[in-house]
């Protein structure tokens, strides 16, 4: 059975620019929703994070008005609870690219504390570009693009069209005028082409090898694309 290798955030906060430390981890529904279709369709979905520590999932994704209701928030639930995989991730560390047939990040803030400046996280990143394997990544995924560092000092994805959650989608979420700094800015910054959809609507763009969505709507839409990729 081929594997995909999900790295998920191992951070629990995100710190804010006034030092406050906000609860978070990953997002439930950028996990789950890939998960029930990847493994539908017979493959196997391996857990990795740094230091291998359990991940957290932000307790607000678990919430009704994030999950179109009380019965969309049970399922995600569900599906989580069914992921044994959570439970016992490998060390990103010790992740060896040749195992699996694909590399996939979900998002939350979590990522924009640990993944965003993960050097381990980063040389894999470009090294899953680099193999032509398909390379996922989903919301604020996006953030571990940005320890993705050339030798030279460049961004590895500069020039690469990619979704990733906006500043316009940050503000309508409160945390824009908090945040040490955007998502969208710094990806920006770093040479990559960020491409805006609208708010809270799906939005999936493929570069190459490279396969991003701009939000939690877009993890279902994404898991397809890269499904159709895999085939």
């Amino acid at each position: 059975m081929p594997k995909i290798l999900f790295v998920l955030t191992g951070a629990d906060f995100w710190t804010l620019a006034d030092g406050t430390k906000h609860p978070t981890g990953f997002w439930a529904e950028e996990a789950a929703a890939p998960y029930e279709a990847l493994t539908a369709a017979g493959y196997e979905v391996v857990v990795a994070t740094p230091g291998g520590v359990v991940p957290t999932v932000d307790k607000s994704s678990l919430a009704p008005e994030f999950n179109g209701g009380q019965e969309g928030a049970d399922k995600v639930a569900a599906t989580l609870d069914s992921m044994t995989e959570l439970q016992h991730p490998l060390r990103l560390e010790d992740v060896d690219l040749a195992d699996y047939a694909a590399v996939f990040y979900p998002g939350g803030h979590g990522p924009m504390e640990d993944l965003s400046v993960d050097a381990t996280s980063g040389a894999l990143l470009i090294e899953a570009l680099n193999s032509g394997k398909p390379l996922a990544v989903v919301c604020h995924g996006p953030a571990a693009l940005l320890a993705a560092t050339e030798a030279d000092g460049s961004n590895a994805f500069a020039g690469y069209r990619v979704a990733a959650f906006t500043n316009e989608e940050e503000t309508q979420s409160g945390f824009a005028d908090k945040a040490k700094w955007l998502l969208e800015s710094r990806l920006v910054e770093a040479g990559v082409d960020v491409q805006v959809g609208e708010p809270w609507a799906p939005k999936v763009i493929v570069d190459r090898n490279l396969i991003t969505g701009q939000n939690p709507a877009s993890s279902a839409p994404l898991a397809e694309r890269l499904l159709e990729t895999l085939r």
